[in-house]
């Protein structure tokens, strides 16, 4: 099985950013946790700060492995281009969030990208990767 995890805008910055809401490790500590726990997948990972490049990445992917995993961090409220790129590839796609978007500012609670999803995990800090992880696990 192989699975991409996407990390959008700031995930670069988890451990300094915002401590309060997002915790104080770095995703890179986290996806070694998830690499251990999970060593018959094929995990891989991938962030950048600019849409395009996330588009690019979906559309690399999306077609050959078994699931992507995407935190299209503030995208996920504004891009519409993000979602035409999950709805044109084969493989599902599970939104996450490490903070409960419905907990945080209005603009934060509508998902642009929710409706080409196989589903939206968020509130459970870095947990959400591996929760939406054994969601692809269960297909």
């Amino acid at each position: 099985m192989k699975v991409q995890l996407i990390n959008g805008p700031n995930i670069n910055l988890l451990g300094k950013r915002e401590p309060s809401i997002y915790g104080s490790s770095s995703f890179d500590d986290y996806f070694s946790i998830l690499e251990k726990r999970y060593p018959t997948i094929e995990l891989s990972s991938f962030q950048s700060n600019i849409e395009g490049e996330l588009i690019n990445k979906i559309q690399e992917v999306g077609f050959s492995h078994d699931g992507i995993i995407l935190n299209a961090g503030a995208y996920t409220h504004t891009s519409i281009a993000i979602l035409d790129a999950i709805r044109a590839i084969t493989c599902p796609v599970i939104e996450v969030h490490i903070s409960n978007t419905q907990a945080r500012e209005s603009y934060r609670h509508h998902s642009m990208i929710a409706a080409g999803c196989k589903g939206v995990i968020c509130g459970f800090g870095l947990d959400s990767y591996r929760l939406a992880l054994e969601a692809l696990l269960v297909k």
